[in-house]
């Protein structure tokens, strides 16, 4: 029988047989649990869930924990995730977690009985479910799998999904619970900082802070920044008295006294009276009004109105008035082309160069709208720049169609705005404070008829600009793309509100029903979305930046001195980056600038139709001589739209597709196979580097190490072709993919 002494260490053996059986009676488990914010708590979780990775096979799936929280959903897992080697991370977000916000539909299926149902937020599950199949607003599909899972825990966990995901009240959104943690533990911090609702760069070398445009002072500085000097600051709606889908402070004409504002605020659809937007160096101005509904007192408020902006300018010149609603597909119509488009990039199997796949994108008319906005843009451009005219938008309740246009004027007309912390200035000015109904439009409630694409429409116009221009703008699609997705986070107050008066009056509710003591705020200070320290590391905040800008100092008022932009030929880029490709000895080509038969330009409105021959003959004239000379990349940008110059945003739209179904190819599979490639130049250099260095401690085999080089330099040189001939078949292949 064995000894039951202990016995002595030998030098073949030095673990006791104790120490054995206790390591082999604890087992490493790893305890799945989420990462929760303040605020967040979980409502329901199951356990042995698969969640699906590809659609044809079932090897690349993933096993773990599938939890449902009051912010988002959250799949837990130990596995890696496959095919996939470069991404960035979300610290807020799990590498496989949904925000509650960014869930269109849900749908529950059970493969036994054949059923399957479309969860509302108070329905019952009448049969355990075997699959869960999420349907997201960024054009993402989500599938879960219960077959390992109990049937009773996989059903519930659906119905807290349905339930969290369409809450009934703008108060039992995650940011309210959120920012009454943080009110209570005010020594609680997120990511190491204080999540309150500042206004915080990327961390640019200047240091600069995004204005958020809620105090006098910010749009004062916006006055003198622009040199509108003929322009105030007016404090009449402060504590919103007169209009309550306005700021509390904005710009009017010096000329109009606080009195006659308030006496013409009543004749405005939603008392919204006529805003000021930005100021050319030549003085003309940009305004967004919203139309008179009182008839019989039209005439005469617009033409005062009118009179006042006319005075503003230091020539005195005329106002042009731009009708949106007649020259601009309205939301409606711009809703249905994205559900169009949404049906056509998760359609499966996908394949990008079908033809019918290519008709069907023509069929959604979404590049058609970009091209309409660009286009009636610039022509607003040409009015402002060349004709030095004043330029009214205006629509019906002036918080829409104006959010967009008025934005994308700036963007062409001002450098400043193509700047990171400009572009986000200009965010909150047009649309934030402007009143754009973030809450209605991004449908955050699951319940409004008015949901409308309108902002995300905005950054594909943009990322149009930045495709075409890519040295004029400091940002990249990566931060388009990231701000996008932002918008479906039910965490910033930046995009949760149809107007500020909502946000001060919502939050002043909760916080009374809360017990939380405000003192001299006006309500509750959600966490800011310019924060980018909440969501992203130092590291990967670098993503948001350009590498192709050519920068430049933005304009800035020194000691009351305003540095204005002016477009000369002094100040010509050399780069010819941005002129189209027919541009033939400084001339760009008839078919080029005309509208082709098979073209998706719209036809011009009948506004556009009833302008004088020779006005026409001198705007088509300004493009003509504008599109003949080098870009300026720090002044005007002008959009090309003819019909192969407007293109599908991949990244934004494709990135939820797996590159193995790209046909031939395309962005995400150019991309990966480039990476691939730098990682085998980055090997071969360490290979280089490690042989020089062995090389260099043996001199007694000099001619051996002579040998070699030429062997080790071809090979180097040989892995650059390789990558130069990568290089030109992605570009020939990536030219013909689009």
């Amino acid at each position: 029988m064995f000894s039951l002494k202990q016995p002595k260490p030998t030098f073949k053996s030095y673990l006791l047989p104790q120490a054995e059986d206790h390591i082999a009676s604890e087992p490493r488990i790893k305890k799945l649990e989420p990462v929760l914010l303040p605020g967040e708590i979980v409502v329901n979780e199951v356990n042995f869930v698969r969640k699906c990775i590809a659609t044809d096979t079932s090897q690349y799936d993933l096993w773990g924990k599938l939890v449902c929280t009051n912010f988002k959903i959250s799949f837990i897992t130990d596995d890696p995730m496959p095919l996939q080697k470069f991404h960035y991370k979300n610290l807020l977000l799990g590498e496989h977690d949904v925000p509650l916000t960014c869930i269109e539909q849900i749908v529950t299926v059970n493969d036994t009985k054949r059923k399957q149902k479309v969860l509302g937020p108070n329905q019952k599950l009448k049969f355990n479910p075997t699959e869960l199949i999420i349907y997201c607003k960024d054009f993402r599909i989500v599938r879960f799998r219960f077959d390992e899972a109990g049937p009773e825990s996989a059903k519930k966990v659906c119905l807290a999904i349905a339930h969290y995901s369409q809450p009934t009240d703008l108060q039992l959104l995650f940011a309210f619970e959120y920012v009454g943690e943080i009110y209570h533990n005010p020594a609680k911090k997120v990511n190491g900082i204080d999540p309150g609702g500042g206004g915080g760069g990327i961390g640019s070398a200047s240091g600069q802070q995004t204005p958020l445009f809620e105090t006098y002072s910010d749009w004062d500085r916006e006055i003198k920044r622009t040199g509108a000097s003929e322009w105030r600051v007016c404090s009449v709606n402060e504590g919103y008295m007169i209009s309550t889908c306005l700021p509390e402070y904005f710009v009017v004409p010096s000329s109009l006294a606080d009195q006659d504002l308030k006496l013409y605020s009543y004749s405005f659809i939603g008392r919204r009276m006529p805003l000021w937007s930005w100021n050319h160096p030549n003085g003309s101005a940009l305004v967004r009004m919203a139309n008179i509904k009182d008839v019989l007192q039209q005439r005469r408020i617009d033409q005062r109105i009118c009179n006042a902006i006319t005075r503003s300018h230091p020539l005195r010149s005329d106002v042009y008035k731009s009708d949106l609603d007649k020259c601009l597909p309205n939301i409606q119509e711009i809703q249905a082309a994205h559900i169009k488009l949404k049906q056509l990039c998760v359609n499966e199997p996908f394949e990008e160069t079908e033809e019918k796949w290519l008709s069907s994108l023509e069929n959604t008319h979404w590049l058609e709208y970009i091209r309409s906005f660009l286009k009636h843009s610039a022509e607003l451009v040409y009015m402002m720049e060349c004709k030095h005219v004043s330029v009214v938008l205006q629509e019906e309740e002036g918080r829409d169609l104006s959010c967009l246009a008025a934005s994308l004027i700036q963007v062409m007309l001002d450098p400043y705005f193509r700047t990171i912390v400009g572009f986000q200035s200009l965010i909150q000015k047009e649309w934030v404070m402007a009143g754009y109904q973030f809450l209605d439009r991004c449908n955050h409630l699951k319940r409004s008829d008015k949901e409308s694409p309108l902002f995300l429409m905005f950054l594909d116009c943009v990322w149009q600009l930045l495709e075409q221009y890519p040295a004029a703008f400091e940002f990249s699609e990566m931060y388009l793309t990231i701000l996008y997705d932002s918008a479906r986070i039910s965490l910033f107050g930046t995009f949760l509100f149809n107007c500020p008066h909502q946000r001060v009056k919502e939050s002043t509710e909760f916080a009374i029903s809360k017990n939380i003591q405000l003192g001299g705020e006006k309500g509750l200070r959600f966490p800011c979305v310019w924060d980018w320290s909440l969501q992203f590391t130092s590291r990967d905040r670098l993503l948001f930046h350009n590498p192709l800008y050519i920068g430049k100092s933005a304009p800035c008022v020194q000691n009351g001195a305003v540095k204005s932009f002016k477009r000369s030929k002094k100040n010509y880029s050399s780069t010819l980056r941005g002129v189209p490709p027919a541009l033939k000895n400084g001339i760009i080509s008839e078919q080029e600038f005309l509208p082709r038969r098979n073209s998706l330009i719209l036809k011009l409105k009948p506004d556009f139709l009833q302008q004088t021959e020779s006005q026409s003959n001198s705007m088509e004239q300004y493009f003509r001589d504008w599109f003949a000379k080098p870009v300026d990349l720090h002044g005007i940008i002008l959009p090309r739209v003819s019909g192969t110059q407007i293109k599908l945003w991949k990244l934004c739209y494709f990135r939820w597709v797996p590159e193995a179904q790209i046909n031939h190819g395309g962005f995400i599979t150019a991309f990966h196979k480039v990476s691939l490639l730098a990682d085998e130049v980055d090997m071969l250099n360490r290979n280089l580097r490690q042989y020089k260095s062995n090389s260099s401690l043996q001199g007694n085999c000099s001619e051996l190490d002579q040998s070699r080089e030429p062997m080790q330099t071809e090979h180097s040189g040989n892995t650059f072709k390789q990558i130069f001939k990568w290089c030109q078949n992605l570009a020939i292949h990536g030219d013909a993919c689009k």
